[in-house]
Protein backbone atom coordinates (compact mmCIF):
# COMPACT_ATOMS: atom_id res chain seq x y z
CA UNK A 1 0.00 0.00 0.00
CA UNK A 2 1.21 3.49 -0.86
CA UNK A 3 1.51 5.67 2.25
CA UNK A 4 2.51 9.35 2.33
CA UNK A 5 4.63 11.24 4.88
CA UNK A 6 1.59 11.83 7.07
CA UNK A 7 0.53 8.20 7.29
CA UNK A 8 -2.33 8.46 4.79
CA UNK A 9 -2.91 5.38 2.63
CA UNK A 10 -3.26 6.30 -1.05
CA UNK A 11 -5.73 3.96 -2.72
CA UNK A 12 -7.64 6.19 -5.16
CA UNK A 13 -6.41 7.62 -8.49
CA UNK A 14 -8.39 10.02 -10.67
CA UNK A 15 -7.29 9.82 -14.30
CA UNK A 16 -8.03 12.74 -16.62
CA UNK A 17 -8.35 11.68 -20.25
CA UNK A 18 -8.88 15.22 -21.61
CA UNK A 19 -8.83 18.79 -20.34
CA UNK A 20 -11.46 19.80 -22.94
CA UNK A 21 -15.12 20.30 -22.12
CA UNK A 22 -18.21 21.11 -24.14
CA UNK A 23 -19.53 23.35 -21.32
CA UNK A 24 -18.17 26.46 -19.63
CA UNK A 25 -19.45 26.20 -16.07
CA UNK A 26 -19.02 29.55 -14.35
CA UNK A 27 -17.09 28.09 -11.40
CA UNK A 28 -14.79 25.94 -13.54
CA UNK A 29 -13.74 27.40 -16.91
CA UNK A 30 -14.04 31.02 -18.09
CA UNK A 31 -15.70 31.81 -21.37
CA UNK A 32 -13.20 32.02 -24.20
CA UNK A 33 -10.56 29.92 -22.43
CA UNK A 34 -8.17 28.42 -24.98
CA UNK A 35 -5.23 27.21 -22.90
CA UNK A 36 -5.80 23.51 -23.53
CA UNK A 37 -3.11 20.87 -23.93
CA UNK A 38 -2.30 19.88 -27.50
CA UNK A 39 -3.38 16.28 -28.28
CA UNK A 40 0.26 15.31 -28.90
CA UNK A 41 0.86 15.95 -25.20
CA UNK A 42 -2.02 13.74 -24.06
CA UNK A 43 -1.10 10.35 -22.70
CA UNK A 44 -2.11 7.57 -25.06
CA UNK A 45 -4.40 4.79 -23.86
CA UNK A 46 -1.37 2.49 -23.65
CA UNK A 47 0.41 5.02 -21.44
CA UNK A 48 -2.66 5.54 -19.24
CA UNK A 49 -3.06 1.79 -18.84
CA UNK A 50 0.60 1.45 -17.95
CA UNK A 51 0.35 4.11 -15.22
CA UNK A 52 -2.86 2.59 -13.88
CA UNK A 53 -1.22 -0.86 -13.83
CA UNK A 54 1.69 0.52 -11.82
CA UNK A 55 -0.65 2.11 -9.30
CA UNK A 56 -2.62 -1.13 -9.09
CA UNK A 57 0.53 -3.10 -8.29
CA UNK A 58 1.27 -0.56 -5.55
CA UNK A 59 -2.10 -1.09 -3.89
CA UNK A 60 -4.44 1.46 -5.50
CA UNK A 61 -7.88 -0.15 -5.76
CA UNK A 62 -10.07 2.66 -7.10
CA UNK A 63 -9.85 4.47 -10.43
CA UNK A 64 -12.01 7.29 -11.71
CA UNK A 65 -12.02 8.56 -15.30
CA UNK A 66 -12.36 12.34 -15.40
CA UNK A 67 -11.74 15.41 -17.53
CA UNK A 68 -12.65 18.09 -18.60
CA UNK A 69 -15.47 16.05 -20.03
CA UNK A 70 -14.07 12.52 -20.43
CA UNK A 71 -16.66 11.43 -22.98
CA UNK A 72 -15.11 13.83 -25.49
CA UNK A 73 -12.14 11.46 -25.69
CA UNK A 74 -12.71 9.01 -28.54
CA UNK A 75 -12.76 5.35 -27.65
CA UNK A 76 -13.20 5.88 -23.93
CA UNK A 77 -15.16 2.64 -23.53
CA UNK A 78 -12.18 0.75 -24.93
CA UNK A 79 -9.91 2.30 -22.30
CA UNK A 80 -12.48 1.56 -19.58
CA UNK A 81 -12.50 -2.10 -20.59
CA UNK A 82 -8.73 -2.29 -20.37
CA UNK A 83 -8.65 -0.64 -16.95
CA UNK A 84 -11.51 -2.68 -15.50
CA UNK A 85 -9.50 -5.85 -16.23
CA UNK A 86 -6.54 -4.76 -14.09
CA UNK A 87 -5.75 -7.19 -11.25
CA UNK A 88 -6.69 -5.88 -7.82
CA UNK A 89 -9.00 -3.14 -9.07
CA UNK A 90 -12.11 -2.93 -6.91
CA UNK A 91 -13.88 0.05 -8.46
CA UNK A 92 -13.91 1.90 -11.80
CA UNK A 93 -16.08 5.01 -12.00
CA UNK A 94 -16.61 8.02 -14.27
CA UNK A 95 -17.32 11.73 -13.79
CA UNK A 96 -19.31 13.40 -16.56
CA UNK A 97 -21.64 16.28 -17.36
CA UNK A 98 -23.86 13.71 -19.15
CA UNK A 99 -24.26 15.69 -22.38
CA UNK A 100 -22.62 12.81 -24.31
CA UNK A 101 -23.82 10.04 -22.03
CA UNK A 102 -26.88 8.94 -24.00
CA UNK A 103 -24.57 7.65 -26.76
CA UNK A 104 -22.10 5.92 -24.48
CA UNK A 105 -23.87 4.71 -21.32
CA UNK A 106 -24.50 1.12 -22.41
CA UNK A 107 -20.97 0.64 -23.79
CA UNK A 108 -19.40 2.08 -20.63
CA UNK A 109 -21.41 -0.25 -18.43
CA UNK A 110 -20.42 -3.25 -20.56
CA UNK A 111 -16.79 -2.15 -20.32
CA UNK A 112 -16.86 -2.35 -16.53
CA UNK A 113 -17.61 1.17 -15.33
CA UNK A 114 -19.79 0.57 -12.28
CA UNK A 115 -20.57 4.05 -10.95
CA UNK A 116 -21.23 7.53 -12.35
CA UNK A 117 -20.93 11.02 -10.92
CA UNK A 118 -22.97 13.46 -13.01
CA UNK A 119 -22.54 17.22 -12.68
CA UNK A 120 -25.95 18.88 -12.80
CA UNK A 121 -26.61 22.17 -11.02
CA UNK A 122 -30.30 22.75 -11.68
CA UNK A 123 -33.41 21.32 -13.32
CA UNK A 124 -34.34 24.73 -14.70
CA UNK A 125 -33.29 25.04 -18.32
CA UNK A 126 -32.50 28.77 -18.10
CA UNK A 127 -30.45 28.29 -14.94
CA UNK A 128 -28.40 25.49 -16.49
CA UNK A 129 -27.76 27.67 -19.54
CA UNK A 130 -26.65 30.51 -17.29
CA UNK A 131 -24.25 28.34 -15.29
CA UNK A 132 -22.84 26.25 -18.15
CA UNK A 133 -22.98 28.69 -21.05
CA UNK A 134 -25.03 26.15 -23.02
CA UNK A 135 -28.62 24.96 -23.31
CA UNK A 136 -27.46 21.55 -22.13
CA UNK A 137 -30.22 20.37 -19.78
CA UNK A 138 -32.15 18.22 -22.32
CA UNK A 139 -28.97 16.34 -23.28
CA UNK A 140 -28.01 15.82 -19.64
CA UNK A 141 -31.45 14.45 -18.75
CA UNK A 142 -31.37 12.11 -21.77
CA UNK A 143 -27.94 10.93 -20.67
CA UNK A 144 -29.16 10.24 -17.15
CA UNK A 145 -32.11 8.26 -18.50
CA UNK A 146 -29.76 6.16 -20.64
CA UNK A 147 -27.45 5.58 -17.67
CA UNK A 148 -30.36 4.44 -15.52
CA UNK A 149 -31.45 2.02 -18.26
CA UNK A 150 -27.87 0.71 -18.55
CA UNK A 151 -27.98 -0.45 -14.93
CA UNK A 152 -25.10 1.36 -13.22
CA UNK A 153 -24.70 0.37 -9.58
CA UNK A 154 -24.89 3.93 -8.35
CA UNK A 155 -25.50 7.32 -9.95
CA UNK A 156 -24.62 10.46 -8.01
CA UNK A 157 -25.74 13.94 -8.96
CA UNK A 158 -23.06 16.52 -8.12
CA UNK A 159 -24.51 19.98 -7.56
CA UNK A 160 -22.52 23.14 -6.73
CA UNK A 161 -24.87 25.58 -4.96
CA UNK A 162 -24.16 29.14 -6.10
CA UNK A 163 -25.68 31.91 -3.98
CA UNK A 164 -28.55 33.67 -5.71
CA UNK A 165 -28.36 31.43 -8.79
CA UNK A 166 -29.36 27.82 -8.03
CA UNK A 167 -29.44 27.58 -4.24
CA UNK A 168 -33.24 27.70 -4.39
CA UNK A 169 -33.31 24.64 -6.67
CA UNK A 170 -31.95 22.12 -4.19
CA UNK A 171 -35.29 20.77 -2.94
CA UNK A 172 -36.43 20.18 -6.52
CA UNK A 173 -33.18 18.33 -7.21
CA UNK A 174 -33.70 16.25 -4.07
CA UNK A 175 -37.18 15.23 -5.25
CA UNK A 176 -35.75 14.38 -8.69
CA UNK A 177 -33.13 12.14 -7.07
CA UNK A 178 -35.76 10.42 -4.94
CA UNK A 179 -37.89 9.77 -8.03
CA UNK A 180 -35.02 8.20 -9.98
CA UNK A 181 -33.04 6.54 -7.20
CA UNK A 182 -30.04 8.88 -7.54
CA UNK A 183 -27.81 10.18 -4.73
CA UNK A 184 -27.59 13.96 -4.39
CA UNK A 185 -24.24 15.47 -3.45
CA UNK A 186 -23.72 19.16 -2.70
CA UNK A 187 -20.19 20.48 -3.27
CA UNK A 188 -18.69 23.71 -2.00
CA UNK A 189 -17.23 25.93 -4.72
CA UNK A 190 -13.44 26.05 -4.59
CA UNK A 191 -11.18 29.05 -5.44
CA UNK A 192 -9.42 27.40 -8.37
CA UNK A 193 -8.49 29.89 -11.09
CA UNK A 194 -10.19 33.23 -11.63
CA UNK A 195 -13.57 31.64 -12.37
CA UNK A 196 -13.56 29.67 -9.12
CA UNK A 197 -12.62 32.74 -7.07
CA UNK A 198 -15.44 34.76 -8.61
CA UNK A 199 -18.06 32.18 -7.61
CA UNK A 200 -19.96 32.95 -4.41
CA UNK A 201 -20.80 29.50 -3.16
CA UNK A 202 -23.65 28.88 -0.73
CA UNK A 203 -23.00 27.71 2.82
CA UNK A 204 -23.92 24.05 3.09
CA UNK A 205 -24.68 23.86 6.83
CA UNK A 206 -27.97 25.83 6.56
CA UNK A 207 -28.90 23.79 3.48
CA UNK A 208 -28.34 20.56 5.43
CA UNK A 209 -30.58 21.84 8.23
CA UNK A 210 -33.26 22.74 5.68
CA UNK A 211 -33.17 19.34 3.99
CA UNK A 212 -32.98 17.49 7.31
CA UNK A 213 -36.21 19.11 8.46
CA UNK A 214 -37.97 18.31 5.21
CA UNK A 215 -36.77 14.72 4.74
CA UNK A 216 -35.95 13.67 8.32
CA UNK A 217 -32.31 13.03 7.46
CA UNK A 218 -30.02 11.08 9.77
CA UNK A 219 -26.23 10.75 9.55
CA UNK A 220 -25.01 7.58 7.82
CA UNK A 221 -21.88 5.73 8.86
CA UNK A 222 -21.25 3.88 5.60
CA UNK A 223 -18.99 5.18 2.87
CA UNK A 224 -20.52 5.36 -0.61
CA UNK A 225 -17.36 5.34 -2.70
CA UNK A 226 -13.76 6.28 -2.08
CA UNK A 227 -14.23 10.04 -1.93
CA UNK A 228 -14.56 12.57 0.90
CA UNK A 229 -18.34 13.03 1.07
CA UNK A 230 -20.22 12.68 4.36
CA UNK A 231 -23.69 11.19 3.95
CA UNK A 232 -27.17 11.52 5.43
CA UNK A 233 -30.25 9.46 4.62
CA UNK A 234 -34.01 9.55 5.06
CA UNK A 235 -35.61 6.95 7.39
CA UNK A 236 -37.33 5.21 4.46
CA UNK A 237 -34.02 4.87 2.61
CA UNK A 238 -35.30 6.66 -0.49
CA UNK A 239 -33.13 9.78 -0.23
CA UNK A 240 -29.39 9.96 0.33
CA UNK A 241 -27.56 13.27 0.59
CA UNK A 242 -23.80 13.77 0.51
CA UNK A 243 -21.86 16.90 1.39
CA UNK A 244 -18.34 17.68 0.15
CA UNK A 245 -16.93 20.55 2.22
CA UNK A 246 -13.30 21.35 1.28
CA UNK A 247 -13.69 24.94 2.51
CA UNK A 248 -15.84 24.87 5.66
CA UNK A 249 -14.80 21.46 6.99
CA UNK A 250 -11.80 20.16 5.10
CA UNK A 251 -10.93 16.47 5.02
CA UNK A 252 -7.19 16.73 4.33
CA UNK A 253 -6.25 14.45 7.23
CA UNK A 254 -7.99 11.53 5.52
CA UNK A 255 -7.11 12.33 1.90
CA UNK A 256 -6.56 9.05 0.05
CA UNK A 257 -6.22 10.20 -3.57
CA UNK A 258 -4.07 11.61 -6.33
CA UNK A 259 -4.98 13.10 -9.68
CA UNK A 260 -3.24 12.65 -13.01
CA UNK A 261 -3.85 15.24 -15.70
CA UNK A 262 -4.20 14.37 -19.37
CA UNK A 263 -0.51 15.13 -20.00
CA UNK A 264 0.62 12.65 -17.35
CA UNK A 265 1.31 15.09 -14.52
CA UNK A 266 0.52 13.77 -11.07
CA UNK A 267 -1.07 16.41 -8.84
CA UNK A 268 -0.63 15.55 -5.20
CA UNK A 269 -3.27 17.97 -3.86
CA UNK A 270 -6.18 19.73 -5.53
CA UNK A 271 -5.38 22.95 -3.68
CA UNK A 272 -1.57 23.02 -3.96
CA UNK A 273 0.99 23.23 -6.76
CA UNK A 274 3.09 20.15 -5.98
CA UNK A 275 3.23 17.90 -9.03
CA UNK A 276 5.31 15.17 -10.66
CA UNK A 277 5.53 14.65 -14.46
CA UNK A 278 5.32 11.03 -15.60
CA UNK A 279 5.10 11.57 -19.36
CA UNK A 280 8.85 12.19 -19.87
CA UNK A 281 9.63 8.92 -18.12
CA UNK A 282 7.05 6.99 -20.12
CA UNK A 283 8.23 8.35 -23.45
CA UNK A 284 11.87 7.73 -22.56
CA UNK A 285 11.07 4.02 -22.22
CA UNK A 286 11.30 3.67 -18.44
CA UNK A 287 11.02 0.23 -16.86
CA UNK A 288 8.14 -0.79 -14.61
CA UNK A 289 10.48 -0.55 -11.62
CA UNK A 290 11.49 3.00 -12.60
CA UNK A 291 7.84 4.00 -13.03
CA UNK A 292 6.90 2.62 -9.62
CA UNK A 293 9.88 4.40 -8.05
CA UNK A 294 8.72 7.68 -9.62
CA UNK A 295 5.23 7.18 -8.19
CA UNK A 296 6.71 6.58 -4.74
CA UNK A 297 8.83 9.72 -5.09
CA UNK A 298 5.73 11.70 -6.08
CA UNK A 299 3.86 10.49 -2.99
CA UNK A 300 6.60 12.03 -0.84
CA UNK A 301 5.62 15.44 -2.25
CA UNK A 302 1.99 15.21 -1.11
CA UNK A 303 1.34 18.16 1.23
CA UNK A 304 -0.43 17.95 4.56
CA UNK A 305 -3.34 20.18 3.51
CA UNK A 306 -4.59 22.76 1.04
CA UNK A 307 -4.53 26.55 1.54
CA UNK A 308 -7.93 27.40 0.09
CA UNK A 309 -8.90 29.38 3.20
CA UNK A 310 -5.51 30.91 4.01
CA UNK A 311 -4.49 31.80 0.44
CA UNK A 312 -7.52 31.69 -1.89
CA UNK A 313 -5.66 33.57 -4.64
CA UNK A 314 -2.72 31.15 -4.67
CA UNK A 315 -3.89 28.55 -7.17
CA UNK A 316 -3.96 29.74 -10.78
CA UNK A 317 -4.84 26.53 -12.67
CA UNK A 318 -8.45 25.65 -13.41
CA UNK A 319 -10.18 22.45 -12.28
CA UNK A 320 -10.31 21.08 -15.83
CA UNK A 321 -6.52 21.37 -16.08
CA UNK A 322 -6.05 19.24 -12.97
CA UNK A 323 -8.68 16.57 -13.54
CA UNK A 324 -11.92 16.42 -11.59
Amino acid sequence: MLTDRFGRAIEYLRLSVTDRCDLRCSYCLPKGFKGFEEPAQWLTFDEIERVASAFSRLGVQRLRLTGGEPLLRRGLSELAGRLSALPGLADLSLSTNATQLEKHAAALRRAGVSRLNVSLDSLRRDCVAQLTGSDSLPKALAGLAAAKDAGFDRIKINMVPVAGVNDGDIEAMAEFCIEHGFILRLIEAMPMGDSGRRTRGSELAPILERLSRRFGLEALCRNLGGGPARYWGSPDGRFTLGLITPISQHFCASCNRLRMSVDGTLYLCLGQEQSYPLRPLLRAGCSDAELEAAIRAAIELKPEKHDFNEAPAKLMRFMSQTGG
